[in-house]
């Protein structure tokens, strides 16, 4: 694996869970969110209109992942209520690719190799000290936590059938984000009985950078396929779970146990098994 790709997946890692810190940090969670859709919203806005426009087929997929990726931040910041993010972050992360895993073992067949079986072993054993003890997170919390890995593992599955409908990929992103921030802007004036963005508050342009940093973390992690085979830059990347678990200590004053860190290693270890 190049230099290059290492380097692009692990600041895409920490910026991951840069983003997140940002988010469980907030005051207004659901409205952090929603601006930070919308940042991405507005960068994709000159995009659609260069790329081809997406025919047939390929609309059902874009609107549908647009959808999950609402769900999956309505359910992540109901996580972040009641739990800290290195007891949040590492559940939601290493849910993905034991589900992913399993749900090919057990609904298309596939065999699990050596590496695959000892990743699950080792993430369901991670998140599951992270589960229980007295210092775990409200029962609430780790219940949306996991409902989030499973709609971040549903839109990923979307993703990976629907962008083969478009003859540009980066089209089918593009418009994947720019739905996605629109319908969670509806979402929450829904909920909220409208919408009020002040563009001369910080707290707007923090949460707006918020959602630039987590746009970039999504691009270095594309550049580096280029560079690398996807299983390796997905191993890479899962560190953002020990990085979580570092900044929540750093910069959040969440406690720093050693059975927490730990078991954030264990999860980021069977990540990456999973990975290869």
């Amino acid at each position: 694996m190049s230099t290059i790709a290492v380097v692009l997946a692990l600041v895409a890692a920490i910026l991951h869970a840069s983003w997140n810190a940002f988010l469980r940090n907030g005051a207004d969670r659901l409205w952090s969110v929603t601006v930070m859709s919308l940042a991405g919203t507005l960068v994709a806005l000159p995009f659609i209109a260069w790329f081809p426009l997406p025919e047939g087929e390929a609309w059902f997929y874009i609107l549908m992942s647009a959808s999950l990726q609402v769900g999956y931040s309505l359910f992540l910041v109901a996580a972040y209520r009641h739990g800290e993010l290195g007891q949040v972050y590492p559940i939601v992360r290493g849910t993905v690719p034991l589900l992913v895993t399993l749900g090919g073992f057990l609904f298309f067949g596939e065999i699990l190799g050596t590496f695959q079986t000892i990743g699950v072993m080792l993430v369901a054993a991670g998140i599951m000290s992270l589960s229980l003890g007295k210092t775990r997170a409200a029962t609430s919390s780790l219940l949306f936590a996991f409902a989030t890995g499973l709609i971040i593992a549903c839109y990923s599955t979307v993703d990976s059938k629907g962008v083969k409908f478009v003859q540009q990929p980066a089209a089918y992103a593009m418009w994947v984000l720019f739905l996605y921030g629109l319908m969670l802007a509806v979402t929450y004036a829904v909920l909220r009985k409208g919408i009020s963005i002040d563009v001369r508050s910080s707290v707007t342009w923090k949460a707006f950078g918020g959602g630039v940093v987590a746009m970039i973390a999504y691009g270095l992690v594309v550049i580096a396929y280029s560079f690398a085979p996807a299983g390796l830059v997905t191993a890479v990347r899962e560190t953002s779970v020990v990085f979580a678990v570092l900044i929540g200590a750093l910069f959040l004053g969440e406690r720093l146990t050693v059975k927490r860190l730990v078991a954030c290693l264990i999860v980021a270890l069977g990540a990456i098994c999973v990975s290869l």
